[in-house]
């Protein structure tokens, strides 16, 4: 049985086709684009209001071009209608700490010489639509090599692939790289040095730059990195593993930091705090952002215990079989893996900091470290925010705002993304029921529509 707000949407159809039919100036379908309308559910638009019930957005052209309440919105003659009663509609997710060179191997030293050929034709791509098809349609990606992930990424523009928006730091930018990784980690020799590494990435498409054991560079160099960043707009984010990662990435305005950090220690060194208390109270400058990527932490433990977990097939669509075949041996025993050796330990330290992040007046966002062991993509980003609300307690509307509109301010792409609002990218996900009474609706995503395309 069609509820009231589907009659009235179908009957307003049916009566501007009869007006449409019998008017000799009506305009040809030639010279309409193709409108999808989007009718009937409850929409989260991404700014933090009031939820929109009975909604009506309408997509052409892979734009958003009228959002409204179905019985006000008209929708226009010929529309694609999908009926999203019974759902709730955001923006498509961000996910703002990933490693698409990475799917979840258990051991970095094998698949950094094994691989690296064959990312740009077989991994990257699969990472990409991997998070696409659980409603992750930007990727933040820290860490890659450059020019691959480039050319998947505008693939993926130009539609030729199907997968999430890549946004990339390229290589990791550090003192002096690990063994065997030099073509996704670049060391840094001097100052000037330091500037050139940054216009080769700005050069090549970079939307932004990664910094990692900043602690081990001179103070003179992490403050040019992050100044001719700047000036190339482009905004920095920094490794917070161990205080004084923190501490000079603070003094040289480093934008964003990564992980909650610091091992085992029980709680982030009061000059720290006070630190951040300082930053952020400057409201003429932009927020100060972080990424905790904390559930790959909390929830160790039962993934470890599951011992179906790193076998399900989704975690390898995509894939080819040789590969995956490799990931599933590499994780047969989680817990024997040197990534998670502490982790355990660290469990206790984890709500303590997260407290501390939140009171510090630091903007949180959703990011999880996808592609690091056992930790894949897409799937990482929902349990993310599952872990925010029901363990540490965070707002379920700003939890949202995590993965919606404050990373697409971080990256400066928010006149593009988002939210859902007249004029953006139709990047639009919907969910049945309602995520602000349960988040873990999150983790089955029923539509994705990228670009006014739907590709779930």
């Amino acid at each position: 049985m069609l509820r009231p707000v589907v009659l009235f949407v179908v009957a307003t159809a049916s009566l501007l086709a009869t007006i449409a039919a019998t008017n000799p100036l009506r305009s040809t379908s030639a010279q309409q684009p193709a409108v999808t309308a989007l009718v009937g559910g409850t929409l989260i638009d991404g700014n933090g209001g009031a939820p929109l019930a009975n909604s009506v957005v309408l997509v052409a052209n892979g734009h958003i071009t009228a959002v409204g309440r179905a019985g006000t919105l008209a929708v226009p003659v010929g529309a694609t209608v999908i009926s999203t009663v019974g759902m709730t509609l955001l923006p498509g997710l961000f996910e703002s700490h990933a490693h698409l060179m990475l799917v979840g191997h258990g051991n970095y030293a094998h698949w950094d010489s094994v691989y690296p050929a064959r990312l740009e034709q077989d991994v990257i791509p699969a990472a990409a639509r991997q998070s696409l098809l659980h409603g992750v349609t930007s990727v933040r990606d820290l860490g890659g090599p450059l020019e691959p992930i480039m050319r998947v990424k505008r693939k993926i523009d130009r539609g030729e692939l199907q997968g999430a928006t890549i946004y990339t730091s390229g290589p990791f930018l550090q003192h002096s790289p690990y063994p065997g990784t030099e073509g996704f980690r670049w060391g840094i020799n001097g100052v000037a040095d330091a500037r050139a590494k940054v216009n080769m990435l700005a050069d090549g498409g970079a939307s932004v730059v990664k910094l990692i054991d900043q602690d081990e560079m001179t103070m003179d160099e992490v403050r040019a990195i992050v100044d001719e960043a700047h000036k190339r707009k482009l905004p920095v984010v920094a490794h917070a593993h161990r205080p004084e990662e923190i501490r000079r990435g603070l003094a040289a305005g480093v934008d964003d930091f990564e992980h909650t950090g610091l091992a085992t220690a029980p709680e982030y060194p009061a000059d720290i705090i006070a630190a951040l208390h300082a930053r952020t109270a400057q409201g003429n400058r932009p927020p100060l952002y972080w990424t905790p990527t904390i559930d790959v932490l909390t929830n160790y433990s039962t993934r470890r215990d599951h011992a179906a977990y790193t076998r399900d097939p989704q975690w390898y669509e995509g894939l080819p079989a040789d590969i995956t075949a490799d990931i599933k041996q590499s994780l047969v025993r989680l817990d024997t893996l040197s990534y998670y050796r502490f982790v355990p330990n660290r469990r206790s330290t984890l709500a303590p900091k997260f407290k501390q992040l939140r009171e510090s007046g630091v903007r949180l966002l959703i990011g999880t470290d996808a592609g690091v062991p056992a930790n894949f993509h897409g799937y990482a980003t929902a349990e993310e925010m599952v872990t925010w609300v029901r363990t540490y307690g965070m707002d379920p509307m700003e939890t949202i705002r995590a993965a919606t509109y404050w990373p697409a301010l971080s990256l400066g792409v928010l006149d593009h993304v988002g939210t859902v609002d007249v004029g953006k990218d139709a990047d639009i996900i919907a969910v049945r029921g309602n995520p602000l009474m349960d988040m873990s609706l999150l983790r089955n995503v029923v539509l994705v529509m990228k670009s006014g395309k739907r590709v779930k």
